[in-house]
């Protein structure tokens, strides 16, 4: 090693010349010499300087010094240098490498990174992963901003109500100097598509509170919605009238001045029936021929009658009792089985989706459904009248398993998806290179 280049191209590194940093490390190593620590230099002064291909090369050159170590941080800043270059299929290989590191003292950065190059590729629960796994490193100085991203990729996944627990967690651990603003306007947008109009008005509220934050044309949007929604329940107040009606017991939709007129059983009008022009000859024949009738059938369509009876009581209560427990037909599993294997064969999946929901979110349910060849396996079911919960796992194409839990509504006597939860074993933007 040419030792005077090598100090040269440290003292430029550490004064911040990136350009003479990399022209002087250059000339510090002979060519085919293994250099780990002057090519990680490089590889740094290069990232600053935005040429990253460069510095990919650097850092596969460090690698190569099996002596030097430092094989974790190497390899978080190959993925990072591949991923601001463009290269994110390149990049998830050498991150996932990184975190794998035991040795590796700050795995959250390339989980953060390891999050970014699953979004760019399309893979939204992985980057959630990903997240998540940057978030809960006790090394992470900073988790608010994997919590956001975090939160960000439940949105995606139509989690709206897991995207809540992480901006609010996201908050909570915000340092004094981080502004909360883009947190609190994410926040709004993720209580909007849980229906809590009350607290996203509260959300966006502190978002814009100090003046110094404008909302995008989508938030301002769902801000003015949630406002007009809690305006529309503040104004269906009960009248005076109602009210007393009410409390003297008239509930229900009964109107005590018209007992009978809107419920549709009103009195027969004798217009309607031939009963008042009757005569009382006719009246007695009919009576004679009818108690002739009862004496011949009497027996016979008495038994029969309670036998049919005491059937159609035994139907009616076994039916009452299946629907009760959550019975029915098609069953829940069947229906969650089906919706798997219609996103596997490509079939739009509407029709296994409750009544009501939005494109955008049978579009987000779609994404989280595995695609290509997949064997479904349901372990277990929680049945109730109303509502159930099927839980599955999903023998992936690539290989591997999935975990699903599938929430399903009654829909007259057959059931309909209302969520598609994939469930992950564990719970829970880069900037300087290492």
């Amino acid at each position: 090693m040419n030792q005077q280049a090598y100090e040269s191209g440290k003292l430029a590194y550490k004064s911040g010349d990136w350009f003479g940093a990399v022209t002087r490390l250059a000339d510090a190593a002979a060519p085919g010499e293994p250099s780990g620590e002057v090519d990680h230099l490089r590889g740094n002064a290069y990232m600053k300087l935005g040429q990253f291909d460069s510095a990919a090369r650097a850092y596969e050159g460090a690698l190569g010094d099996a002596s030097y170590g430092k094989r974790g941080a190497l390899q978080c800043n190959l993925g990072r240098a591949l991923l601001a270059a463009g290269r994110a299929d390149e990049a998830i290989p050498a991150l996932s490498v990184a975190v794998s590191d035991a040795s590796y003292a700050t795995p959250y950065k390339a989980y953060l990174a390891l999050g970014a190059a699953y979004e760019q590729v399309g893979d939204v629960r992985g980057a959630g992963m990903a997240y998540r796994n940057a978030a809960i490193d006790e090394a992470n100085p900073a988790p608010a901003a994997a919590l956001s991203k975090l939160g960000s990729c439940f949105m995606r996944l139509g989690r709206a109500v897991d995207a809540v627990e992480a901006y609010r967690t996201a908050l909570d651990f915000t340092t004094p100097l981080e502004s909360q603003n883009q947190i609190w306007c994410d926040l709004g947008l993720a209580y909007v598509a849980a229906n809590r109009m009350n607290e996203a008005v509260d959300a966006f509220a502190h978002a814009t509170a100090d003046g110094t934050y404008a909302l995008t044309p989508e938030a301002q949007a769902s801000y003015d919605a949630a406002r007009k929604a809690v305006a529309s329940i503040g104004e269906r107040r009960q009248s005076d009238t109602d009210a007393f009606l009410a409390a003297a017991g008239y509930g229900g939709g009964y109107d005590p001045l018209d007992p009978m007129g809107e419920s549709g059983e009103l009195m027969p009008s004798p217009e309607d029936t031939g009963f008042f022009s009757v005569t009382e000859e006719d009246l007695m024949a009919a009576d004679k021929q009818e108690r002739k009738v009862r004496r011949k059938h009497r027996h016979t369509g008495l038994k029969v009658l309670v036998f049919l009876l005491v059937l159609l009581v035994l139907a009616v209560g076994a039916a009452v009792f299946a629907y009760v427990r959550g019975y029915g037909w098609p069953t829940q599993e069947a229906v969650a089985e089906e919706l798997f294997e219609a996103k596997s064969s490509g079939e739009d999946i509407a029709q296994y989706v409750v009544a009501g929901t939005s494109a955008s979110q049978i579009e987000a349910m779609s994404d989280s459904l595995p695609t290509g060849d997949v064997t479904v396996t349901v372990s277990g079911c929680d049945r109730s009248m109303t509502d159930s919960t099927v839980y599955l796992t999903a023998a992936l194409a690539a290989g591997g398993e999935q975990d699903y839990t599938v929430e399903l509504r009654r829909d007259g006597i057959s059931w309909k998806v209302v969520s598609v939860t994939p469930e992950y074993a564990s719970a829970g933007g880069t900037t300087a290179n290492e």
